[in-house]
């Protein structure tokens, strides 16, 4: 295996540390992925070097013209606080001629418009759940076809930010209230769209032109609150005492109905080429209980710590940690046009 030079780039904030010890287990998981990427890719024998990137991109040109990675690995969220700029950090790469991994600058754009890859997705004829879009300073009025209970998230935003119970609305007092909140909270454009009851389910993707889909996830819930649904909200997501209270747990996707998994591949090999995605991603869906399969979103360069759903499934594949990163690697010297 050939040793690479690597360039991780994350927030400041997340750079990793050298070790875990002394760590709150609230703090282990804010720098998880970093570090598991970072240790992992120095174990296979790569030379590393971490930068953290918040507000200026010349920091990024500096390194690469003293150091010469043969590539950048990706870890940015967001870019000078805004999370619809990390593709452009990409897009300075691709004009440095630096190869990267994960997702190109077009499939980024893409993907962060929830509607719009919705809109893509029905044109090819891919179910996705009714929606509207609610802009910031904008005048709006719920379409007349479109049924509550509603969902109600940021147009743009990921990891779930703004999403809580609350996000599930059943009138248009609640609606133009979590509509409210979303623009002046949250910062965003807000879009609402049919909640789907069913099973949630995550499906990785590994590629370029060929695409690898890995076995489907699902999110499961065993104490939920009286009353409360079962949905991905932060808490859900990124706090793991919640997730042990509330017994919330992600493991591969067991009896669905016949023909589900089939479809499910299909449907996301179909997805990530037509939301010009590359490197790797997650799709998320909604499985009702008819069997009807709902398209939610696309997430390019989603979370990939080892106990996360991505990692998780890869291994389920055959495809270990270390492994993963080093396809990864792979797929990013092979996407580069120079």
């Amino acid at each position: 295996m050939r040793k690479l030079r690597v360039l991780v780039l994350v927030h400041p904030s997340l750079v990793p540390p050298d070790s875990l010890s002394g760590l709150s287990p609230e703090e282990i998981n804010t720098v998880k992925t970093e570090y598991n990427v970072v240790k992992t890719l120095r174990k296979l024998g790569h030379e590393v070097r971490v930068l953290g990137v918040q507000y200026e991109l010349m920091p990024i040109r500096e390194v690469a013209a003293e150091w010469d990675p043969h590539i950048v690995f990706n870890l940015l969220e967001e870019f000078h606080s805004i999370s619809e700029f990390d593709q452009h950090v990409v897009s300075f790469l691709e004009l440095l001629r630096v190869p990267h991994t994960g997702c190109n600058p077009r499939g980024m754009t893409i993907t962060r418009d929830k509607a719009l890859s919705k809109k893509i997705a029905a044109y090819h004829r891919i179910h996705v759940p009714r929606f509207a879009t609610f802009h910031r300073r904008r005048r709006w009025h719920k379409p007349r076809d479109l049924q509550f209970p509603l969902i109600v998230k940021s147009l743009t935003e990921e990891a779930s930010l703004g999403i809580s119970q609350a996000s599930v609305v059943y009138s248009d007092e609640e609606l133009r209230e979590r509509v409210a909140f979303i623009h002046n909270k949250v910062e965003s454009d807000a879009i609402a769209e049919e909640f789907i009851e069913g099973r949630e389910l995550y499906v990785g993707a590994l590629g370029n032109e060929r695409v690898t889909v890995l076995p489907p996830w699902e999110l499961l819930f065993e104490n939920l609150a009286p009353g409360a649904l079962p949905i991905a909200t932060a808490r859900v997501k990124h706090d793991p005492r919640y997730q042990e209270e509330r017994g919330i747990y992600q493991q591969e996707a067991t009896d669905l109905p016949g023909g589900v998994p089939d479809r499910l591949v299909r449907t996301t090999r179909r997805l990530y080429r037509l939301l010009h995605l590359t490197g790797y991603a997650r799709i998320d869906y909604r499985l009702r209980e008819d069997g009807t399969l709902f398209f939610l979103e696309a997430n390019p360069n989603p979370e990939i710590a080892p106990e996360e759903e991505f990692a998780s499934a890869a291994a389920a594949a055959g495809i270990p940690y270390p492994q993963l990163l080093q396809k990864i690697l792979n797929l990013g010297l092979r996407a580069s046009r120079w």
